[in-house]
């Protein structure tokens, strides 16, 4: 689902044209994740839905995907209006 999107979201990965919410560091360190397993996450993944944002108005969606070992990660992701993409929250699954 929506290729147009998870390509350029992997782009982002590997041009390093994201950040990471402050709620997203603190759930990737609950999860004992590494920043280098969300963006294994991104890069090997697939989008399984997309939300809006109730705030915002504009669309995250939620990559599945997996970590450097191979276990299944959840991203979930947005494109800012700056163009960045903003990792809003992880977890292992």
């Amino acid at each position: 689902m929506y290729p147009r999107i998870l390509k350029q979201m992997r782009e982002k990965i590997r041009n390093r044209q994201y950040v990471m919410t402050i709620h997203a560091e603190e759930e990737m360190d609950d999860d004992n994740l590494s920043i280098f397993d969300v963006e294994s996450g991104v890069l090997t993944g697939s989008i399984r839905e997309r939300q809006k944002d109730q705030d915002t108005g504009e669309w995250k969606y939620v990559i599945e995907g997996q970590t450097l070992a191979g276990d299944n990660i959840a991203v979930v992701a947005k494109i800012s209006l700056t163009e960045k993409m903003v990792i809003v929250t992880v977890w292992r699954e």
